[in-house]
């Protein structure tokens, strides 16, 4: 039991991981520190949104509008870190 909780602990710290890759990549995206016209920069960032606009795109449907900011990769991180404790509580 130990071994699968580990193993469910490691995939919450990776899904963790991409969502933070996925923030920071559209920063610098959106700040013109990357450009979109370079094929790695074009395929990280299509990959990242594909696996993660499934998830976000229920949650943008629940939180306002707050103009230009998207909290949806927020809520996310705070719903692993839920997770995470709500786990990390439980284990036997």
């Amino acid at each position: 039991m130990t071994s699968l909780f580990q193993i469910l602990m490691l995939l919450l710290d990776v899904a963790k991981f991409i969502v933070i890759a996925h923030v920071i990549v559209s920063w610098l995206i959106n700040f013109g520190v990357l450009n979109t016209h370079q094929p790695v920069v074009a395929q990280i960032q299509d990959g990242l949104n594909r696996l993660l606009e499934p998830v976000y795109a229920p949650i943008r449907r629940v939180l306002p509008n707050m103009g230009g900011l998207d909290m949806a990769p927020l809520v996310v991180i705070l719903g692993l870190l839920a997770l995470d404790i709500v786990l990390t509580n439980n284990v036997a």
